[in-house]
């Protein structure tokens, strides 16, 4: 399910390739019907008025639908529309309620059990690429858009799987309008979700059973990964990878071309004494640290970033350092509402022991943190790198270290608080937490993200393309990761690569 092409690249792969293991495929496109999707962005649409009053028909959605129709349109998969699905009557009922239905009412709305206000809001805040609308002159006229279009996904998706009789709903990302709504409505409707998304590791992916891997990750069950047959080879191998991501060689993107590993150059670059006890703080882009993990010990990135602040002001024996994530302006969708800028609206100077580096500096974040008593984060991958390199992190958010037996976790502010009270720690972890951090990078980086050999970069980040010259590539046997992920989809509904039972890089 989706129209976008890049992303159809895997899932035009998958669809074949299930279709060649016998199952009945269909595939469910948008062709253009949606007033607002996940393929709107402010970098898309600068004149804010204009895609609030147009939306992406008139300039977006041919280019969208008619690859995807085109590359779908292959014997063994049966093409379905959002349009065959929607009658005069959802259309109107759709823009009644978006047009009439007051703002707060509107993002609270559930409907059979979907939550289609929350997947509004969270598609109008990613296209203005801000965790709030409050600044938004045209916040809500882009709000209702989405909403429209969350009720038209909605009437559709549920109409396809009452009518098709769908098993199992395999679609990228699982999170915004209309991918979050095709979820939603699968598990009400008690029809198997997988989700999957571009991994870290280059040619590798992430697939998840029941949601987006962005939830499933934090809960996965321990016993998943804790029983690996541990060794030394896998412990190289491992940290090979990690050391690799210091400069982004086997990785999809990176941030940095050059990042500064020096150390003293880096405390002369930003002013700070890195023999002080010194704590890190790692942040995630703003508005997708908010949409992507529901808070836990705070209700907002930008609560738990000014609560910390104001915490070390009053902690003169220590220094925090805050490494602002360089997603912010490097990322695919930079953001639009800056944690400098929210840091600089509460405290128009600094407290004397609180540094920050900004987006925008090639500083090494593995280095600056390295040179930490600890570390703390929301909700970033980071954690589990710097808990591998054994340094002890508290997790305020929900990152997907959490609930591994290997960070301090809080869960309220006050249990916040009293970790902070704890630190500096003066000491790295155990050998026994060591090994333990280890294994869950090795499962999280090699098992959890499943190669595709025959995906290939064009360049840094994407689109990828598609090696293949004949269906046999696909058939059973022929590639051990397309095998765990279709055994994954049609029977076991676990996506684990066995990259412990091969030697070398997997």
């Amino acid at each position: 399910m989706g129209g976008h092409v890049a992303c159809a690249t895997l899932e035009g792969v998958l669809a074949v390739a299930l279709a060649l293991r016998q199952a009945d495929v269909h595939v469910l496109l948008c062709d253009g019907v949606l007033p607002a999707c996940l393929q709107c962005a402010y970098s898309n649409y600068p004149d804010f008025e204009r895609f609030a009053e147009t939306g992406p028909q008139i300039d977006r959605c041919e280019d969208c639908f008619e690859p995807a129709r085109r590359m779908y349109d292959v014997p063994g998969l049966t093409l379905h529309c959002y349009g065959d699905f929607l009658c005069a009557e959802n259309r109107a009922e759709a823009k009644r309620l978006a047009s009439s239905l007051p703002v707060d009412e509107m993002v609270p709305f559930v409907s059979g059990g979907v939550s289609l206000g929350e997947h509004a809001l969270a598609g109008a805040l990613r296209f203005f690429a801000r965790g709030d609308l409050s600044e938004e002159a045209l916040g809500e006229a882009v709000l209702r858009r989405y909403f429209e279009a969350a009720l038209l996904t909605v009437a559709a998706t549920r109409r396809l799987f009452a009518e098709v009789g769908i098993d199992v709903a395999v679609f990228n990302h699982g999170i915004y309008v209309p991918q979050g709504l095709i979820g939603e409505v699968a598990r009400a409707d008690g029809v198997r979700v997988v989700n999957w998304n571009p991994a870290y590791r280059k040619q590798c992916f992430i697939f998840s059973e029941g949601d987006t891997y962005h939830h499933t990750l934090m809960h996965e069950p321990v016993s998943a990964w804790e029983d690996i047959a541990w060794s030394p080879a896998l412990e190289r191998r491992i940290m090979d990878y990690l050391d690799s991501r210091w400069h982004g060689t086997n990785d999809w993107i990176w941030f940095h071309e050059k990042p500064e590993f020096a150390l003293e150059a880096i405390g002369a670059q930003i002013g700070i004494d890195f023999s002080k006890p010194t704590i890190g703080l790692l942040t995630n882009v703003i508005w997708d640290a908010q949409l992507h993990y529901p808070a836990n010990a705070f209700p907002t990135m930008v609560e738990w970033l000014l609560t910390t602040i104001e915490y070390f002001a009053e902690r003169t024996d220590c220094q925090l350092l805050i490494r602002v994530h360089p997603a912010e302006i490097r990322g695919g969708l930079p953001s639009r509402q800056t944690v400098v800028d929210e840091i600089g609206r509460v405290f128009p100077e600094l407290p004397p022991n609180v540094y920050v580096i900004p987006p925008e500096t090639n500083v090494s974040t593995y280095v600056a943190m390295a040179a930490c008593d600890s570390v703390i984060i929301y909700g970033t991958k980071t954690g589990v790198e710097l808990s591998s390199m054994g340094i002890p992190v508290v997790v305020a958010g929900e990152a997907w270290i959490r609930n591994k037996g290997i960070t301090m976790d809080a869960c309220s502010v006050d249990d916040y608080l009293t970790m902070l009270d704890s630190l500096p720690l003066r000491q790295h972890l155990q050998e026994s937490e060591l090994e333990r951090a280890r294994k869950y990078a090795f499962h999280f980086f090699m098992r959890r993200m499943i190669p595709l050999e025959f995906i290939v970069p064009v360049d840094q980040g994407s689109p990828y393309e598609l090696a293949v010259d004949s269906l046999a590539a696909l058939a059973s046997g022929s590639s051990r990761g397309l095998d765990v992920i279709c055994d994954g989809v049609l029977r076991t509904g676990s996506f684990i690569y066995p990259a412990e039972c091969e030697g070398g890089e997997s």
